[in-house]
């Protein structure tokens, strides 16, 4: 099975022009340009395509027309959720409105001052919650892979002014771990994806979408290990100007000191976050954002 490569596509100068129109004529010009470089990419990235496809087509089971108008649409809402990511965090004007299920799991958190895990995947748009996680009035920390290039965060670092969120950056000597902890122990809330992992991170084997697939352990591990809450949450993308986001009750897990009985807990947590994505995914297929070969079946 295939593990994420810790990159994504993109370079500065499309970061650049994209955030220039964004500030100077706002959401709806900026989507039409986009329109043009989603057309780019769905006819010039054979990779993603073929990746895209196999989902579409062999798990989804479209016929292959359908296939092909959903990996646009893909590609479109995916352009889409990025720009309203860096529209909603650099404090741009926009009209988003919010539906929320489950935010009260998020508040029982809070008041309870237990702090608390929040995973979540590479579905919709997670960071668009923002407005959701201020009025929770605690203290954010988004745990994520170190993949950008130093130009483009630099260029992003500029123009982003919510400042309610910490980033943890994964690192090689499991030094993320330790500032997981600290903010866990400041009953602060750490957001996690589950969904994603590089080569050589411990994995689990799962049915998913009628398929085998890896998952991996770390995320699930760290709310067994720290025996903190831990909700699945999900922001997705209903129209232009709407999210929908969703988070399923806190539960805690205990921490069984023998290895057998532990690594049974890891799987049942996980075929329950699993069981929580296919949902959201059958709800919203054309919102899985993972464009590579994530259950090791596609022919290089």
């Amino acid at each position: 099975m295939s593990s994420w490569k810790g990159k994504t596509r993109g370079g500065l100068f499309g970061y650049k022009f994209f955030i220039t129109i964004l500030k100077y004529t706002g959401l709806p010009v900026t989507y039409f340009f986009l329109r043009f470089i989603t057309l780019y990419f769905f006819l010039f990235s054979p990779k993603s395509f073929r990746f895209s496809l196999f989902y579409f087509n062999k798990v989804l089971h479209n016929n292959l027309f359908n296939s092909l108008i959903k990996i646009y649409k893909s590609y479109f809402v995916f352009g889409q959720v990025l720009l309203d990511k860096i529209a909603i965090l650099a404090g741009f004007k926009t009209n988003f409105t919010f539906d929320f299920d489950g935010e009260n799991h998020l508040i029982e958190m809070v008041v309870a001052k237990s702090g608390g895990l929040l995973i979540s995947a590479h579905v919709g748009n997670f960071e668009i919650a923002g407005h959701l996680l201020k009025r929770l009035k605690t203290k954010i920390n988004i745990v994520m892979f170190d993949a950008e290039h130093a130009r483009i965060k630099d260029y992003l670092t500029k123009i982003l002014i919510n400042q309610n969120v910490n980033i943890i950056v994964i690192k090689n000597d499991y030094s993320h771990i330790f500032e997981i902890n600290k903010a866990l122990n400041n009953n602060e809330l750490v957001c996690i994806h589950g969904d994603r992992f590089v080569e050589g991170s411990k994995t689990i084997s799962c049915d998913f979408l009628g398929r085998r697939a890896l998952f991996p352990t770390g995320p699930f591990y760290l709310a067994v290990k720290f025996n903190t809450p831990v909700s699945y949450v999900f922001a997705m993308k209903d129209s232009k100007t709407h999210y929908h986001f969703y988070a399923t009750p806190a539960k805690k897990y205990e921490y069984p000191p023998n290895l057998i009985k532990r690594n049974a807990v890891l799987e049942k947590i996980i075929k329950e976050y699993v069981f929580e994505l296919e949902n959201i995914i059958n709800k919203y297929p054309e919102q899985w954002f993972n464009y590579y070969d994530f259950w090791g079946e596609v022919s290089s």
